[in-house]
């Protein structure tokens, strides 16, 4: 081979690279780092370290909650919730069941419209106020299709903290 093949090999195989790098994998499960779950129970403790020897800096709450984890160790994962904050919780504690919230960013904004179809202009079957969790059930082309008590419908998908923009969910 010669050597400007060789080099516009090399520079080929180096341009796939970031996006492979892009996509980091936890060290315990293989999983992609990172990736939304969502809490079990209603009594999850966050811990400042990954042992339950380490303080509890925080006890969410709300089964169903979104989270998204950013490391993993041994049992623990670490996760950051949808205001920022971080921290360690048993893997037991989490489920691989996708929900979002509604606009957390945005407390004091009118509720959102869910919609029939994934269109602008589609029939409002319900309105969900900033905070709401939703179950997401797909999301595709800027839209998802979510779920919970008394709803069913679409929503804008940058409209929701749990899914990343642009994201596949099937």
């Amino acid at each position: 081979m010669s050597p400007r093949i060789t080099a516009i090999a090399l520079v080929a195989l180096l341009a796939g690279a970031p996006a492979q790098a892009q996509q980091a994998k936890g060290s315990v499960t293989g999983l992609p780092l990172p990736r939304y779950v969502s809490l079990k129970s209603s009594a999850v403790n966050l811990r400042e370290g990954p042992s339950k020897d380490h303080a509890t800096k925080w006890i969410y709450q709300r089964a169903g909650l979104p989270v998204e984890i950013i490391a993993e160790f041994a049992t623990w994962r670490r996760i950051r919730d949808s205001e920022g904050s971080d921290g360690w919780v048993l893997h037991s504690l989490l489920s691989g069941k996708r929900t979002a919230l509604v606009q957390p960013w945005k407390k004091d904004a009118p509720p959102l419209p869910l919609r029939a179809k994934p269109d602008k202009e589609a029939a409002i079957t319900a309105k969900l106020s900033p905070g709401v969790v939703a179950h997401v059930k797909k999301c595709d082309e800027g839209w998802c299709r979510v779920n919970g008590p008394g709803f069913d419908g679409f929503i804008q998908q940058n409209d929701l903290w749990g899914v990343y923009p642009g994201e596949k969910v099937e």
